[in-house]
């Protein structure tokens, strides 16, 4: 039998973390790190990406890059510079995201337009650019690994108007659904994690308008999320003890979602 210890290892590995410089992308970025994964994080601002990078070569080998991964040109250009440090990618975990809300009459073309960019367009072709990169890791003992930052909101509709975010979300669901099944002979495997309510930078204005109490309130566990609860999760989807789990959304909202 294989040592528990050595299935959930990511040692060695290099892992990308869109939106890695801060929130719920930094805590996984600093979990694979710790654990001995090569990282490379990238998000919008250069100098969040600087402190993210400074702040996580104390565990090891730490690079970064601002892009705007809304982008076609973004993917190419954080393509280019992860292949500048390596020549494989065991892990891509798709994390960087947005949202806007707006009543139904309201809402704006570039509310709609900016979120399923970032959401939906970014990983898809960021994918399609680090294909080659994810193909070089990838074999049937130790498959490469894409991770799908969703939400629970992709999984049901929810109450607050934020249409194109729960749109941009399904539709992502979906793509790792038909990821999965192109990539799988070719020994990669596509998961996502839909996260609940968690306090982060997103959903400050949230928990501000609403109340953390409330919120809570809506999860059958009644409490937001904690960053070991979505960084423990991915490190699972990024080890070897996933090998077998491909096509799945881990619907992580303290029940929300599934049974509420």
């Amino acid at each position: 039998m294989t040592n528990p210890a050595e299935l959930f290892a990511v040692k060695g590995r290099t892992a990308v973390i869109t939106g890695g410089s801060r929130g719920i992308g930094l805590d996984m970025a600093t979990a694979f790190a710790a654990n001995g994964a090569r990282v490379i994080v990238s998000s919008r601002k250069e100098q969040a990406v600087d402190a993210a990078v400074e702040e996580l070569s104390k565990h090891g080998e730490a690079y970064g890059l601002a892009a705007d991964l809304g982008t076609v040109e973004g993917a190419k250009a954080l393509t280019e510079f992860v292949s500048s440090k390596t020549d494989k990618v065991d892990i891509l975990v798709n994390n960087a995201g947005a949202t806007w809300g707006a009543t139904l009459e309201d809402f704006p073309e570039d509310g709609w337009d900016k979120i399923m960019n970032v959401n939906l367009k970014g990983p898809f072709f960021l994918v399609q650019q680090m294909l080659p990169l994810l193909k070089a890791a990838a074999t049937k003992e130790q498959p490469a690994k894409i991770i799908n930052i969703a939400s629970v909101e992709g999984m049901r509709a929810g109450r607050m108007e934020t249409y194109s975010y729960g749109a941009s979300k399904s539709a992502l669901i979906h793509l790792t659904e038909h990821l999965a099944l192109q990539l799988a002979g070719r020994n990669i495997t596509v998961n996502a994690i839909a996260p609940g309510p968690f306090a982060t930078k997103m959903m400050a204005g949230t928990i501000a308008m609403a109340g953390e109490d409330n919120i809570a309130g809506m999860v059958p566990l009644k409490r937001l999320g904690q960053s070991e609860d979505l960084y423990a999760t991915a490190l699972y989807l990024g080890s070897n003890a996933s090998n077998y789990v491909t096509g799945q959304t881990l619907a992580l909202g303290g029940g929300l979602g599934t049974i509420a």
